[in-house]
């Protein structure tokens, strides 16, 4: 199985995605949505782990442009991207509608890391048409949260490390009580003493305090995924 670069667009922004299809008949269609630091190759495994699996996947394009070196630049780009909640989910919707196009008919679902993590949450409150979303690591704010009046349908699947000073715990009771109140269908698994990046085995060559690999919960949260995958595509 190759991955393959499919092009699209979000208005006047050109952004570049990478496609994978499974061997045989496929489940269905799984959007990946990068860290911060946006597609590479720990995302393009990622996509063949969900083709191994029976799905076509395909790694989405935050920018459309090569990130900086620098963290600080990285940040900047980050935010205006995220500026809005309404410009980021359009952003989010580029990637979606593509992977929906190029698969036309399978049930679908999101999943992202970091940054990304954010974003399937953020597709998912938009009401984007999407059996399940699956957050690793993931910010769980919004500027514009569900309710009773903008509920969730997906399924919500959250895979957090406790110790990641990113997501605070009262952000994670603020998102509890938001899917509540949009009477979601929630999964939260929360790794003790985990960091920020738990997935990603570079984490803690970053040099970065918020930052840490931690091996069990990148094998558990992946469990936790294809266990909700087996449930959701069955």
């Amino acid at each position: 199985m190759t991955l393959e670069t499919i092009e699209y667009r979000d208005g006047d922004v050109a952004l570049s995605g990478r496609l994978v299809r499974p061997a045989g008949q496929p489940r269905g269609a799984i959007l990946i949505l990068p860290s911060i630091g946006n597609g590479n190759p720990a995302m393009e495994q990622r996509a063949q782990m969900l083709a191994d699996a029976g799905f076509v996947a395909m790694v989405a394009d935050f920018y459309g442009k090569p990130v900086p070196d620098d963290f600080d630049e990285l940040l900047k780009m980050a935010g205006e991207v995220r500026a809005t909640a309404e410009g980021y989910r359009r952003r989010l919707r580029a990637g979606l509608d593509t992977l929906a196009a190029a698969a036309p008919g399978l049930p679908m679902g999101a999943m992202g890391y970091c940054m990304g993590g954010q974003g399937a949450l953020e597709l998912a409150r938009d009401g984007a048409p999407l059996v399940m979303v699956c957050s690793f690591h993931g910010i769980l704010q919004t500027d514009a949260p569900a309710s009773a009046d903008r509920p969730i349908t997906a399924r919500v699947l959250v895979c957090h490390g406790d110790a990641d000073p990113l997501v605070p715990h009262e952000q994670v009771l603020a998102f509890w009580a938001e899917m509540n109140a949009a009477g979601a269908q929630w999964h939260f698994h929360s790794y003790g003493g985990v960091k920020h990046g738990f997935t990603d085995p570079d984490s803690d060559a970053r040099a970065m305090d918020f930052l840490g690999y931690d091996a069990s919960a990148d094998r558990q949260s992946w469990a936790a995924l294809t266990s909700m995958l087996d449930e959701v595509f069955a």
